[in-house]
C-alpha cells in the first residue's frame, strides 16, 4: 500500500480509543509486566507514545519543511519518561497521549501538506535522507508497532498457562 495522508489519519485517530478499550480497568498484572530484559511494560509504551507526541511526528515535520536536508533532525530519546510514567495510573496515561494525538492531528491539518510536501526531503541523525512521506507513513506503522507489542506483552504473560497449546500460538513464544 502507498502512503496516502486522507488513509493514514483514521488509523492515526483510532489509536487512541483503541488503547483506552484494550487497557483501561484492566487488573495491574496485565499492564506492568513485561516479555523480560530490556523489554517494555505496557506503561512504558504509552509513555513512550506520549513522548513521541511531543518530540517526533509533528515537531520532526516541522523541521523537515523548515531545514530540508540542510539540518539533521534532533536526536529522539526513546525511553524519555518511563520513571515518570511508572507512578501515573495507566487511564491517566492513556488521556494523556489522547490529548495529545488530537493536538498532533490538529497541527498536522493545519500543515495543509501537499503531495509536493510529501516528497520534501529531510534529514534523520542516523538514516540520512528520507522524505516528509517516508516520515508520517512510520507514524502509522509505529502506532501498530506499538499496539501490537503491547498485545504480545499481554499475552506472553499466559505463555505457561496455555500449556501445549502455546505451539499454535506464536503470540506466547519468545521473541527469536
Amino acid at each position: 500500500m502507498d502512503f496516502e495522508l486522507t488513509t493514514a489519519i483514521p488509523l492515526l485517530e483510532r489509536t487512541p480509543a483503541t488503547l483506552e478499550a484494550l487497557l483501561v480497568g484492566l487488573p495491574a498484572g496485565w499492564t506492568e509486566a513485561n516479555e523480560g530484559p530490556d523489554s517494555w511494560t505496557v506503561h512504558e509504551i504509552v509513555a513512550h507514545l506520549i513522548h513521541a507526541e511531543h518530540d517526533d511526528w509533528i515537531p520532526r515535520a516541522r523541521h523537515l519543511l523548515e531545514w530540508g536536508t540542510g539540518r539533521a533532525f534532533p536526536p529522539f530519546d526513546r525511553t524519555f519518561g518511563f520513571e515518570t510514567a511508572r507512578a501515573r495510573p495507566l487511564a491517566e496515561l492513556l488521556r494523556d497521549f489522547a490529548h495529545c494525538r488530537q493536538e498532533s492531528l490538529a497541527a498536522l491539518a493545519a500543515l495543509r501538506l501537499t503531495s509536493a510536501d510529501l516528497a520534501r526531503e529531510g534529514r534523520h541523525p542516523e538514516f540520512g535522507v528520507v522524505t516528509l512521506g517516508q516520515h508520517l507513513a512510520t507514524w502509522v506503522a509505529h502506532d501498530l508497532t506499538h499496539l501490537s507489542q503491547i498485545v504480545r506483552v499481554m499475552a506472553v504473560q499466559y505463555r505457561d498457562a496455555v500449556g501445549p497449546w502455546s505451539r499454535y500460538l506464536r503470540i506466547v513464544r519468545p521473541l527469536a
